[in-house]
């Protein structure tokens, strides 16, 4: 692993770290997050855009890696809702 990839991963870690970090303080927040995002269900921009506003997490215009995973571990646990109906 290159120095650069050694970096950008720790970057993401740390942002994970953090995003883990808030859910666990604040405990309304994971709820929150998957209300927001069963409202729009189809626009990753709008939930994240509603996130930002409605919560203590922030995910800017422009997402980082870790912001994409953490919405697609929302996606996922969507469709795993959607399967379990």
């Amino acid at each position: 692993m290159s120095s650069v990839e050694a970096s950008r991963q720790n970057k993401v870690i740390s942002e994970l770290r953090t995003f883990i970090k808030k859910v666990l303080s604040e405990p309304t927040v994971a709820a929150k997050c998957m209300e927001i995002a069963r409202e729009h269900k189809d626009d990753p921009a709008k939930i994240a855009s509603e996130i930002s506003s409605q919560t203590i997490v922030r995910i800017p215009e422009e997402h980082s890696e870790a912001d994409r995973i953490f919405l697609e571990i929302i996606e996922e646990v969507l469709d795993d809702e959607a399967a379990l109906y």
